[in-house]
């Protein structure tokens, strides 16, 4: 009796188990496969990790249904009733209360002075993307527009596109706005030594700030311009999901066999047999398998077909002279493209507030939505105490209207460092910020008031006595996971698309014939190694749907080819 096929699919995150889950369920493949998902973790899920803190639902990974309007997540939380829950989770309001922008020192900026910075930025990036510029009050559209349109005119007489990057371009488009800003209006009355051209800047830094951990790239220099354009992201509202994203990744591997999943199976090395190598070591072609994966504990396992859906991270580490991931190595044309492609790390903290006692007889305190503006971290007027690695940080706010539970993002070189620090120190350095940024210099404070600073947040300036404190800190910890080794993928400047359509293209491509002549037999079998994963995909990379959208690519390529489809 013939043998099946046997697909072993690496990883049980959003790729993996979208494309397991298609291969099981196709009508026409039943029983056609011998399948198996091999996880090297404890859990499945990979990047999406729901988890509580709290005693609020919170993501420790994928948070966002990046619009609603077509994609798969939103339709398959639609189905599952996923969108609805009795418990609370992160983000479940939105942002529905108005962000309270504080610059350095305490200074409660307002929106006449937020507004313009934020849409020259917003307008500066969907010039970027190939959106369209949407109206605004119509002298702060007119000069965000004329600023885009010069940053673009200033970067192609300066060498073109070609390796411009969105730090640079968005840089240029600040510049050429404040030259058609005629009444640049220098003079500022209370914000302390804050002239308006540096807290245009910082605010406008805030902003790229937010475009880092959106994007994964720790440095804005090192995203590419061209590429942005190609991004899509589906239309209507963001939204997260209110039983968690896990339920997305439960339904997908509830169809499968208990025993199809096994975890704590990391793979070391994948053999397999390129162009123009004999299959080795075995009397009857037909009756071989040409990949042999081995795994942590010394095992190994054969297969017709790998579906490799590891991060960008482990390959741009397997590809390393001293790793040896793939045996032998994969051709230039791959590991040139896993090198060029980006990888950055963004990681979440979350942090507990536990009012004293005092409070808690006076009611909850409700800590505001904050946008910080810092002072450049070369400034001899920034406060010395804040630590460095929390000047780069965006906002801090509750994960929802009421919660207790504050969220901060990190990215790039931050974001490492995050790993690192204890819960002790995270405390002491993200106090001595909220201190900073919420007691107003010129305020005078009643002793007896349960109002916190500013007519909201109370200071923290005596974290023992009577103000808040942080009781707990959780954090993620991406970078130093060996099986994630970063968060997502970018395009990053000296890459390209094209270096995503790379990434997904399968090895072999076509059967080799027999070189010697004679009765042609193959001699090396085609799609031996399949890559799935966010960062296979051109238009949708760096997100869940484009990780679910390369499973299900992968997994009708080996419908096709065994020319079975429903």
């Amino acid at each position: 009796m013939a043998k099946k096929p046997r697909i072993v699919i690496v990883g049980a995150g959003m790729a993996g188990l979208t494309a397991a889950n298609r291969l099981y369920t196709s009508a026409s493949s039943k029983d056609l496969f011998d399948l198996c998902v091999v996880e090297g973790g404890t859990r499945i899920g990979g990047r999406i990790n729901t988890s509580e803190f709290g005693g609020d639902r919170i993501e420790m990974g994928a948070t966002w249904i990046h619009g609603i309007g077509g994609s798969p997540v939103h339709q398959i939380a639609q189905e599952i009733g996923a969108l609805e829950s009795g418990k609370p989770w992160e983000c479940m309001d939105g942002f529905s209360d108005e962000a309270r922008t504080v610059a350095e020192g305490g200074f409660e900026l307002s929106t006449a002075t937020v507004q313009p910075i934020s849409v020259l930025f917003k307008n500066l990036m969907d010039f970027a993307q190939g959106k369209q510029i949407e109206a605004s009050t119509p002298d702060v559209c007119l000069n965000s527009k004329l600023a885009a349109k010069a940053a673009a005119k200033i970067c192609t007489v300066n060498g073109g596109f070609e390796k411009l990057s969105i730090g640079s371009f968005l840089r240029k488009g600040l510049e050429a706005y404040w030259d058609s800003v005629k009444d640049k209006g220098e003079e500022l009355h209370g914000y302390g030594k804050w002239s308006r051209k540096l807290l245009e800047e910082a605010i406008f830094a805030m902003h790229e700030n937010n475009q880092r951990t959106y994007t994964s790239a720790g440095d804005l220099l090192t995203l590419d311009f061209n590429a942005e354009s190609e991004y899509r992201m589906f239309p209507g509202e963001e939204i997260t999901i209110a039983k968690g994203y896990l339920s997305i990744i439960e339904s997908l591997a509830s169809v499968l066999p208990p025993d199809l999943v096994k975890l704590g199976r990391k793979v070391t090395r994948i053999e397999w047999q390129p162009e123009g190598h004999r299959l080795l070591e075995l009397e009857n072609v037909y009756d071989s398998r040409p990949v042999k994966l081995h795994f942590c504990d010394g095992s190994v396992m054969l297969a017709d077909h790998v579906i490799v859906t590891v991060s960008l991270g482990v390959l741009k580490a397997g590809i390393s002279q001293d790793s040896g991931m793939f045996v032998p190595p994969l051709p230039p044309f791959k590991t040139e493209a896993i090198s060029r492609l980006g990888f950055g790390v963004v990681n979440k903290l979350f942090l507990q507030l536990s009012p004293t006692q005092d409070q808690q007889n006076h009611g909850s305190i409700k800590f505001p939505s904050l946008q910080m503006i810092f002072q450049p971290s070369d400034s001899e007027l920034r406060h010395k105490k804040i630590p460095w690695w929390m000047r780069r940080t965006a906002s801090l706010c509750p994960i929802y209207h009421s919660s207790t539970v504050l969220l901060s993002w990190f990215a790039g070189q931050e974001a490492l460092k995050l790993e690192t620090l204890t819960d002790e120190e995270i405390i002491d350095g993200v106090s001595t910020t909220v201190c900073s940024f919420l007691s107003h210099p010129h305020q005078e404070r009643n002793p007896n008031s349960h109002e916190l600073c500013n007519g909201n947040v109370k200071s923290f300036e005596n974290l023992s006595g009577v103000g808040l404190k942080f009781s707990k800190v959780l954090k993620s910890k991406w970078a130093s996971d060996p099986l994630f080794l970063g968060s997502y993928s970018y395009v990053a400047v000296g890459s390209s698309g094209a270096d995503l359509d790379t990434m997904a293209e399968p090895l072999p491509k076509v059967s080799i014939s027999n070189p010697g002549g004679g009765e042609s037999s193959p001699l090396v079998c085609p799609l031996q190694i399949l890559f799935a994963g966010e960062a296979t995909h051109r238009t949708h990379y760096s997100t869940t749907h484009g990780a679910y959208f390369s499973g299900l690519r992968e997994a009708d390529r080996l419908l096709q080819h065994y020319h079975c489809f429903d």
